[in-house]
């Protein structure tokens, strides 16, 4: 069933267990989120990031999602990632998300502010939620987002942010990285801690991919209600095509396309049954 990342969000946050939001490009990546959340009983969010506006047709997109969601037993959300432009927040809201991600991370904290409080605004008037960013997070290797500058969150900085703007998420920046690490994780779930006493609203872990899984099980225990994975999806997936092309052989698109969706799963369960253990 499609259901609102905030009440998704608000259940994860009351008993304490995180909700995976999965980066996906087309139906193998959908399907693959959608059937794995349904084997573990979990709810899962459905995550497509402005950057892929370009070779996705967002709302063909969106009703592909919407229909898949119908037919899940579990509940499934439709959530825009990453967004800088306020006409892809009105398109994603136009045709069905339900919920968006406005990064206003390079501004200073005034104009963050100022800019996502009119996308709050927009968005709580069509009655979709809202997450934003305080500092940043860096780019690791293997990722296809933007180069941040790895400025961790401020916990005053974040509690002025949320109670000005109204946001009903926060991705708070605590030392993950976009990507997969370029040498050991430096992680700061103290300053996390700090972050969640500061606010009250869900916290959202951006660069699930490579974290590992004793941080990932602290730093929900210490607020974070959704995490973003992405790299280490789309790592099996292409070493999938690339083992079939070293070895060969000779298979048609159809059956590619359904290895590469095998391949993906055992990796989206690893982090579903991660984040539910909480419960």
């Amino acid at each position: 069933m499609l259901t609102s990342t905030k009440e998704i969000l608000a259940a994860a946050q009351l008993r304490k267990y995180a909700v995976a939001a999965f980066n996906v490009y087309n139906l193998e990546t959908l399907q693959a989120a959608i059937r794995v959340a349904e084997k573990e009983n979990h709810p899962v969010i459905i995550a497509l990031g402005e950057r892929y506006f370009d070779t996705v047709d967002v709302e063909g997109f969106a009703a592909l999602t919407k229909a898949l969601a119908e037919k899940a037993s579990i509940p499934v959300a439709l959530h825009l990632d990453h967004a800088y432009q306020k006409e892809s927040i009105v398109r994603a809201i136009d045709c069905g998300f339900t919920s968006v991600m406005y990064d206003g991370s390079k501004f200073s904290l005034e104009e963050n502010i100022q800019y996502t409080k009119e996308i709050v605004e927009i968005a709580h008037k069509a009655g979709v939620s809202v997450e934003a960013e305080i500092g940043s997070v860096a780019r690791g290797d293997f990722s296809d987002e933007e180069e941040g500058e790895g400025t961790l969150t401020d916990p005053k900085s974040a509690k002025k942010f949320v109670d000005e703007t109204g946001v009903d998420f926060l991705a708070a920046s605590i030392g993950t990285v976009h990507g997969m690490y370029k040498g050991e994780p430096n992680i700061d779930l103290g300053l996390l801690e700090e972050i969640q006493h500061a606010v009250q609203i869900p916290l959202v872990l951006h660069g699930g991919s490579g974290t590992p899984d004793n941080i990932m099980t602290q730093a929900v225990a210490k607020g974070i209600c959704k995490v973003n994975v992405n790299t280490e999806v789309s790592l099996a997936a292409v070493s999938y095509l690339k083992q079939a092309i070293e070895e060969g052989r000779q298979v048609h698109l159809s059956d590619m396309m359904s290895g590469m969706q095998k391949a993906m799963e055992p990796v989206m369960t690893k982090f579903i049954r991660l984040l539910k253990n909480q419960q």
